[in-house]
């Protein structure tokens, strides 16, 4: 005979493990604090209610165990509250404490109409049980909708170091205290909580991260200033002199805000520290964190200038220059890679070359999510040669095989190296054909895979003689989304080659860019602007768009725009008044003097120059056309 748990035993033993859960968090140590620790005493004190009727083993009404089950709930989402605020941006929280303050209240209300539904009076307690029981939800009604008492000084203090470029020393000096940031170690775990939250956002960060950004820095730099050897190791004490210089702003990466090792540059003319941006990207956003722009595509330049001068700074201040973070070597050179991944990887090269259909599906499937994990694996993996034997694969009958397989080139791709040996197999022609017959994912990766290869100059003659191109304008007019955006960076980057701009004009591009230009809610302006600002710099380019209509949209974005299009839409239009005064003509009628004016006063830096240009051809075209008069 089989024994098991009386349903109504083990419910009562997971309330008392979800209250035992609760009462080991670590303690909070922020502006939450409070709300946190009253939280955790209420609810410690429903224990022995749990207790006892565990201990009672008695029978619950269909109703009773509806209940329970509702406040098990209730304390699930409790204590996910709780990890969070314990483990969370102490930072973020202050900034958000509102909000976290609601969250607090919305749990407490959930628990206090749980425990309302409860009929205590029939459940089989003891008189002691019973009165704690009705303590602890009168003290649940009592704190629900009550609102927390706000902290004035913390309130006062934060405005100031919001404020200020730099806050009196006194108002740091409250703040970390207050949000217990006082150590080196508080502000590693700062950084941690920061760099974490920022890549696990599922939207744009918004203005809190540089909200972020620039408290975490003054604190950072307080701390540094005021206690720099504080839970320092002997060997970083002795590196100490006095005090810790401050790290100028520029040499920080804007996500983990710590001294960059290896800076590199996104489409938007950002530098972030390699690792972080790479996490962010991985993690699967299309946009800068900090302007929030939508990035054109998602290949990372070395910031070399920006690299040496954070070396000679470093020099200057007697402060250890940071090493490059990458793949372990070995003495001789090689990946520390061991040796049952060696072996993993050459069995599944090994079912790639010899096994049947699904064999080489799962093998092409796993190399994939290997090429994609780090640096370390697209070498040994690329070394081990397997981009050949996927190359082949990219002409499978089978649509999962041949996902797996462009996306695993792909991964591969992201190594420099590996782009060249992706070339010289003879992927290209074959890439094409995936963009042209695969399914809609194998369609997307091979455009994104087409985009990584053309990033090397010689690339983009061979990728656009193919015949990319024509495929690459169909999937951005039916493809989804995501492969709208990868076919519109592939076009980007293959446009850059000027022969590459005719054969996409000559391939009908101009057309659907004005479409996207022109539906604003489909998300595609940014990626149009940015192509067909790189058309107009051709002379095809120039007289498609000229054919397009596009002065009236054109005004719009340099009158709305964000500063990004507003430059492009200024360089497109000036393309075209260069050549045809009718577009000038056209741009008078929609406003273009008094948008470009304060384009030209307000704008980025080509913007600027673009704008003036403009304005100096209206000019020129008022002063011929007085002359005529005249």
């Amino acid at each position: 005979m089989v024994l098991t748990e009386d349903p109504n035993s083990e419910l009562m033993t997971r309330l008392v493990d979800s209250v035992k859960e609760i009462s080991t968090l670590p303690e909070c140590r922020n502006v939450s604090k409070k709300m946190h620790d009253n939280l955790v005493r209420r609810i410690k004190l429903l224990s022995p209610l749990f207790e006892e009727l565990k201990d009672n083993n008695e029978e619950l009404s269909e109703e009773e165990t509806k209940g329970f089950e509702v406040l098990r709930t209730a304390l699930d989402s409790a204590k996910e509250l709780l990890k969070l605020v314990v483990e969370g941006s102490k930072v973020y929280q202050t900034l958000h404490r509102d909000d976290i303050a609601d969250k607090f209240n919305r749990i407490t209300e959930k628990i206090e109409a749980t425990l309302s539904e409860i009929p205590y009076d029939k459940l089989n307690l003891s008189e002691e049980v019973q009165e704690q029981i009705e303590l602890v939800h009168s003290q649940f009604r009592r704190a629900k909708g009550r609102p927390e008492l706000q902290d004035h000084q913390l309130e006062v203090d934060l405005a100031i170091a919001q404020r200020e470029k730099e806050p009196d020393l006194a108002v740091l000096k409250r703040l970390s205290e207050k949000l217990h940031l006082q150590t080196i170690d508080d502000l590693k775990k700062e950084s941690l909580a920061f760099h974490e939250l920022v890549i696990a956002s599922g939207e744009d960060p918004g203005e809190w991260f540089e909200k972020m950004s620039s408290l975490f820095k003054k604190f950072k730099d307080y701390v540094q200033m005021a206690n720099p050897e504080a839970n320092c190791s002997g060997a970083e004490k002795a590196m100490i002199k006095h005090r810790s210089p401050v790290i100028p702003d520029d040499f920080r990466c804007p996500i983990s805000l710590e001294l960059m090792k290896d800076p590199v540059i996104v489409s938007t003319g950002q530098t972030y520290e390699r690792y972080c941006i790479q996490k962010w990207l991985d993690a699967g956003h299309k946009t800068c964190p900090k302007t929030q722009q939508t990035l054109l595509h998602t290949a990372l330049t070395p910031n070399y200038v920006l690299k040496s001068l954070i070396a000679l700074w470093c020099e200057s201040n007697g402060v250890e220059h940071p090493k490059q973070p990458g793949a372990c070597r070995s003495k001789n050179g090689g990946s520390c890679i061991t040796d049952c991944d060696r072996s993993a990887i050459a069995t599944l090269l090994d079912k790639l070359a010899n096994g049947n259909l699904e064999q080489q599906r799962s093998a092409a499937g796993e190399l994939r999510l290997l090429a994609k994990r780090n640096a370390d694996n697209r070498v040994c993996i690329a070394g081990a040669g397997a981009i050949p034997l996927l190359v082949e694969l990219l002409s499978s009958t089978d649509p999962r095989t041949q996902e797996h397989a462009v996306t695993a080139l792909l991964n591969l791709s992201i190594n420099d190296i590996n782009k060249g040996t992706i070339v010289n197999a003879g992927a290209i022609p074959d890439i094409v054909d995936v963009l042209k017959n695969g399914s809609m994912e194998a369609r997307e990766n091979a455009a994104a895979t087409l985009f990584s290869l053309s990033v090397i100059d010689e690339n983009k003659v061979a990728i656009g003689a193919a015949g990319a191109i024509p495929v690459l304008i169909k999937l951005l007019c039916d493809g989804t989304p995501r492969g709208k955006k990868d076919a519109a960076t592939a076009i980007f980057n293959l446009s850059i080659y000027q022969g590459n701009k005719a054969r996409a004009v000559k391939a009908g591009i101009v057309p659907p860019l004005m479409r996207l230009l022109k539906d604003a809610g489909g998300g595609m302006v940014d990626e149009a602007l940015a192509i067909l600002a790189i058309l107009a710099s051709h002379q095809e380019g120039k007289v498609a768009i000229g054919q397009a209509d596009p002065v009236p949209v054109l005004m719009e974005v340099i009158s709305t725009g964000s500063p990004r299009n507003r430059e492009n839409a200024a360089a497109i239009l000036w393309s075209l008044c260069t050549i045809d005064s009718q577009q000038l003509k056209l741009a008078r009628q929609f406003g273009a003097e008094e948008a470009l004016k304060e384009l030209s006063e307000s704008g980025t830096d080509r913007a600027k120059r673009k704008a003036g240009s403009i304005l100096e051809l209206l000019q020129r075209a008022d002063m011929t056309e007085t002359q005529s008069r005249i």
